[in-house]
């Protein structure tokens, strides 16, 4: 089969890095083919059952139209609300973590966007730098967004809690209590369209419950105290991890752009 030419470069790039199988639709001049055998990287029984998405570019040419001239816009400026709760943020001790921290990370990206990807918390890296997800977990995030032509850019990136949990362990309840006031004020201002929960924290802490992210996968939730509804997938650390799990977090991504095109539809561009 030659090269899939629905995919862009970085989206060709991600399916490599995610050591992922491209499924395409069979056309007039494929030859018959049998049953084919399941990989980690392949749809799921229940995908395969689906219609063939659509081409995913086409899916969403009037996102890409919308910012033709430029591929990397230039971040908008952020409202004065957000610039006031960052500062409150910046000050706040409302947890033990804050005895610890180096600097709060408050989030990063476009204040308009349509996309939110919440993660859990700061670790040291992004202690360091003030800046949500930018060491290993944050280069495979960032090659993901290119996957669905998208960068830092033009969605909004942020995380349960502000400040850095001791040893990079996950916050603790009483922790993430204290701070997702915060992001559901951010949540409010930023107003985004899809908010894609990176991971069982950030999953749970937005959802309010206990339930594994394998359990939430594969639709979209919603809150009665979001906006927005929720899509939940793998944490970019954990897929570091857990490497024979990215065949589904591509599935998650596609899933996402798919619900993205239906939200822009039914709101307007």
């Amino acid at each position: 089969m030659g090269q899939d030419t629905r995919f862009s470069r970085a989206q060709r790039d991600l399916l490599d890095l995610m050591d992922t199988t491209v499924w395409m639709p069979r056309t007039a001049d494929d030859p018959p083919v049998g049953a084919a055998s399941g990989s980690e990287g392949g749809p799921s029984s229940a995908t395969a059952e689906r219609p063939p998405a659509r081409d995913l570019a086409a899916g969403r040419r009037r996102q890409d139209d919308s910012r033709a001239s430029n591929s990397t816009p230039p971040v908008a400026a952020a409202p004065p609300e957000l610039e006031a709760l960052r500062t409150r943020v910046a000050a706040c001790t409302a947890c033990a973590l804050h005895s610890g921290r180096r600097q709060t990370v408050f989030g990063v990206g476009n204040p308009r966007a349509d996309w939110m990807f919440v993660g859990e918390g700061p670790g040291e890296e992004e202690d360091r730098r003030g800046e949500p997800f930018v060491g290993r977990a944050g280069k495979l995030l960032d090659a993901m967004l290119r996957a669905m032509n998208l960068d830092r850019n033009t969605v909004y990136i942020a995380n349960i809690v502000k400040c850095r949990p001791p040893n990079n362990r996950n916050p603790g309840l009483d922790e993430a209590a204290a701070c997702i006031p915060y992001l559901k004020r951010q949540i409010e201002l930023i107003a985004p369209r899809l908010i894609v929960a990176l991971g069982a924290v950030a999953a749970q802490r937005l959802l309010e419950t206990d339930r594994p992210v394998g359990a939430m996968r594969g639709k979209l939730h919603y809150a009665a105290h979001l906006e927005p509804p929720v899509l939940v997938t793998y944490h970019p650390a954990y897929l570091l991890r857990s490497p024979g799990q990215k065949g589904k977090a591509w599935e998650d991504l596609q899933l996402a752009m798919r619900e993205m095109d239906a939200l822009q539809e039914a709101g307007g561009a």
